[in-house]
């Protein structure tokens, strides 16, 4: 109940010895709130138990375990109070009383139970290990490395401990330490799905993403309805450009977990990126019909409108993006270029000069800004535009649209400069080559009058 693996309660029992036997009765009910084979099988032999019987497992705490295994933990809780009125010296109870307390996020509660379980039995390293996992899960890094190297100086071999200490170090940013923390205990218990999960994150956050991938694939070859672990494989595949197989990930996290609103959103970011237009936009639609509170996703929507020339749709998507992210200057961009698609210049010239004033460095909306100004026969101001996207980045499409600037000023020389640049750049371009042509022709033309 109090969650500690059946494979560690196995060892507890095999090295200290258990002061009672249990009778038969008692392990069928151990069995049936959730003590697996191999737990069963160590509390079943006589080599590990005295020749004594004990007083019977109380009814509440049999109640209180069977509740929690059904995840009715607000039952399990008022069980589990009942148990420990009866005996509040039981370091066990308090463990285990803190556990229903932790899933049911109840922090402060499930902080007095487990010091009040320390402070009963300072030396059992399970107490510190749950300590340490509840430092980590209040964002208290320090004090979670501090509890699981305590446990670990209990005992060297616990396995858990050494997880925890892997989750205390990744939150403190010490991502190699955690990796090495999560090996310690996976040499351990080479079989833990969650770690190998642990460790996958702390590869992807070092910047190991094949070590990252074989971690999440484990954890999966482990717990195949993992669909976290699928989930997070998925997001690498993305990072990595490997698209199809990203989606075949998120579609099996989905069938796992047809719920998780953060799969559809993800699949959808997926489907954009692949130009599967029409399937981004039925995954994003079912995630809002399912969770119309979910507020992420609405740029990538944006984008598929976008790409299907349905730019009133795209622009009321982008409003929405905007209300989440007022300062994103990637969403105030991409509003500017739907808006001076669907023809409504001054609206975009509003959303393009923010885009750039958020992010200076994005050539791409110094481009777009360039090219509006350019339309609205802004010369010279289209011309510093074009030359800061061009700064930022030295593309052939860059200095093709700085040419047609500088061509409508009748500065022809520095014009077709660009222009040979752009056809150097991108040879496969028949456009710039043709352009360079009638402007050599132009220039011709006008010399010889």
């Amino acid at each position: 109940m109090g969650g500690v693996p059946s494979s560690r309660l196995a060892r507890l029992v095999v090295e200290p010895g258990l002061a009672t036997l249990p009778t038969k009765n008692e392990l069928r009910q151990m069995e049936s709130v959730g003590a697996n084979k191999d737990l069963m099988r160590v509390l079943s032999s006589g080599n590990a138990l005295s020749a004594q019987i004990g007083a019977p497992i109380p009814e509440g705490l049999l109640k209180a375990a069977a509740e929690a295994r059904q995840q009715h933990f607000h039952e399990a809780e008022a069980a589990m109070r009942e148990v420990l009125a009866a005996d509040p010296q039981n370091s066990a109870l308090h463990f285990a009383l803190g556990a229903i307390y932790r899933q049911q996020k109840k922090w402060d509660e499930a902080y007095d139970e487990l010091a009040e379980a320390t402070r009963i039995m300072p030396s059992l390293p399970e107490n510190h290990g749950a300590l340490a996992y509840l430092f980590y899960r209040l964002d208290d890094g320090p004090n979670a490395i501090a509890e699981a190297r305590t446990a670990l100086s209990l005992d060297p071999q616990n396995a858990e401990a050494y997880q925890f200490l892997g989750l205390g170090l990744f939150s403190t940013g010490q991502y190699q330490p955690a990796v090495h923390a999560y090996a310690e205990s996976l040499g351990r218990d080479g079989d833990n799905a969650d770690t190998y999960y642990d460790m996958g994150i702390a590869l992807h956050a070092n910047g190991n993403l094949p070590g990252a991938i074989t971690a999440y694939e484990k954890a999966i070859h482990l717990r195949p309805a993992f669909w976290e672990a699928h989930s997070n494989l998925a997001l690498i595949l993305h990072e990595q450009g490997k698209l199809a197989q990203a989606v075949a990930e998120y579609r099996e996290a989905k069938r796992i977990a047809p719920g998780e609103a953060s799969i559809r959103n993800n699949l959808g970011n997926t489907y954009c990126d692949q130009g599967n237009f029409d399937s981004a936009i039925e995954e994003l639609h079912a995630l809002y019909r399912e969770h119309p509170e979910w507020q992420q996703g609405h740029a990538c929507l944006a984008s598929a409108y976008m790409a299907k020339k349905n730019y009133d749709a795209a622009v009321e998507e982008l409003k929405l993006a905007l209300q989440q992210n007022p300062t994103g200057s990637t969403e105030h961009r991409i509003l500017g270029q739907a808006l001076l698609l669907d023809n409504k210049p001054d609206e975009a010239l509003r959303e393009l000069r923010l885009a750039v004033s958020l992010n200076p460095d994005s050539d791409i909306a110094h481009h777009l800004l360039g090219t509006l100004l350019f339309q609205q026969q802004e010369l010279h101001a289209a011309e510093k535009e074009f030359r800061e996207a061009l700064r930022l980045n030295g593309s052939a499409d860059n200095h093709y649209s700085l040419a047609a600037c500088l061509m409508s000023m009748d500065r022809n020389e520095e014009a077709l400069s660009e222009l040979e640049t752009a056809s150097r750049l991108d040879p496969e371009r028949t456009l710039y080559r043709a352009r360079r042509e009638e402007l050599l022709k132009l220039m011709k033309e006008s010399s010889s009058r």
